[in-house]
């Protein structure tokens, strides 16, 4: 089986720091041997140059560009000028930019201003209905928020990355045509609620995704994630659905293609 890990950062420092044999050869060898595809997505402009230029080395690696909201606290410059060199550097990718983000809203931690999340997050809404590309949103204890920026871009269709919101709101996106992504976290011991989601919605609007380096599942949990650990949400979404994992991993797979337009 060949997993497509939808949502991943190898150009993160950890990997440099704690990967012994060097992050260009570890997805050299999972991209031949259990991965089919990896969508590297970056969290601010600076990044995206490191995820594009790792991007362009594989033939299947691809990129979503965007500004996380808790990134948003370090810019200094304005708005408008920013977002033009991000528009600059999704045009210039050479078509390995398949989506924009991540974007959204972050509430965990009170380090970055709401308000700047919220107009970061609108203008780079506005940005994927003008170049007609999907979006892939961070929500992190912000579900009502999120969903009321959703509803006011009708237009724009995305995928709401390692979900932990409910399944009520799970089948409003679904209705509005958005993907639901779980990482590793649906494979934890304590996580009822994202398995009550994932039971409960239907594959044909799923997508599975490491968030590498972060969110290593059970019973890697705390170490460093890498998309050769998605056996172990497959595994757990297969178990959810009483189905064999390699028909789980089939329609994943097939699912983020389609999204992806691959």
């Amino acid at each position: 089986m060949r997993y497509f890990d939808s949502h991943a950062h190898y150009y993160d420092r950890r990997f440099a720091e704690e990967c012994s044999m060097g992050v260009d050869q570890l997805i050299s060898t999972l991209l031949s041997d259990s991965v089919s595809y990896i969508i590297n997505v970056a969290t601010s402009l600076e990044n995206a140059m490191e995820a594009v230029a790792q991007a362009k080395r594989y033939a299947n690696m691809y990129t979503a560009l965007g500004v996380h909201p808790s990134d948003t606290r370090f810019i200094d410059r304005e708005m408008s000028g920013y977002l033009c060199e991000l528009e600059a550097q999704i045009l210039s990718s050479e078509n390995k930019c398949v989506a924009l983000g991540e974007i959204g809203l972050d509430y965990h931690y009170e380090d970055t201003d709401k308000l700047t999340q919220a107009k970061w997050f609108e203008a780079q809404m506005a940005l994927a209905e003008k170049l007609s590309l999907p979006v892939v949103i961070h929500d992190r204890e912000a579900h009502g928020d999120c969903l009321e920026m959703i509803k006011n871009f009708p237009k724009v269709r995305g995928v709401l990355h390692s979900f932990s919101g409910s399944t009520q709101m799970a089948e409003e996106l679904i209705m509005r045509g958005y993907v639901i992504s779980f990482s590793g976290t649906l494979t934890f011991t304590n996580a009822k609620k994202p398995k009550e989601v994932a039971r409960n919605i239907p594959l044909s609007h799923i997508m599975i995704e490491t968030d590498a380096p972060y969110l290593a599942p059970h019973p890697f949990r705390g170490r460093l994630n890498h998309s050769g650990y998605l056996e172990y949400t497959n595994r757990t979404l297969a178990e959810l659905h009483n189905i064999s994992e390699e028909e789980c991993c089939n329609i994943t797979n097939e699912n983020a293609r389609r999204f992806f337009s691959l």
